[in-house]
């Protein structure tokens, strides 16, 4: 409950006061970037680790070695979902009317959640022959953070001509839908 409200405050802090964001209901957009994008990081980064982090095990017991990656997705999903109250509870104090189209807010998480396991079994298993994956990783991953949208409003970067970072960006998509069912009431 603590983490994704504490990171919004300090990014509403440091986003709404010193760079002068017009976006409304600034808080729950922010929340609802934070939340989807560190359910995708957090569960790529531990599945990184997840099937060299159990090679003892791995060598012991037979068990089909996606368990490891899945599970840890799932866990992360789970953590995701908790993290979502926290939303819902943001919404309530800034009393933002939920619209018809919230029950189409699970879309945009399960494509999330299918794209998260789809690259966390591609990462697991080039970690497993490249060390240096998590690293690389590392950088990625905050590369996508920053073409996200998660802390600055899209209609700057589309004004300046660099759009198509968005179009490119299938965890921002995910973003912008969870953002569109829950916040605006746009199907």
């Amino acid at each position: 409950f603590l983490n994704p409200l504490l990171m919004m405050s300090v990014q509403y802090i440091v986003f709404s006061t010193l760079f002068k964001s017009n976006i409304q209901n600034f808080q729950l957009y922010l929340l609802t970037g934070i939340v989807c994008f560190n359910f995708f990081n957090e569960s790529t980064s531990m599945c990184l680790t997840s099937i060299s982090g159990n090679a003892g095990l791995i060598t012991k017991v037979y068990v089909p070695k996606y368990i490891y990656v899945v599970s840890s997705v799932v866990s992360n999903f789970l953590i995701f979902l908790i993290s979502l109250i926290v939303l819902v509870g943001v919404g309530i104090v800034l009393k933002v009317e939920p619209t018809m189209y919230l029950v189409q807010a699970w879309i945009p998480l399960a494509i999330l959640f299918v794209m998260s396991l789809g690259v966390s079994l591609i990462l697991a298993t080039l970690s497993v022959f490249f060390r240096d994956v998590e690293y690389i990783w590392g950088v990625a991953c905050m590369l996508v953070m920053y073409a996200s949208a998660i802390f600055y409003p899209v209609e700057r970067i589309i004004k300046s001509g660099k759009g198509w970072v968005f179009n490119m960006n299938p965890v921002y998509m995910c973003i912008a839908n969870f953002r569109n069912s829950v916040l605006y009431g746009v199907p």
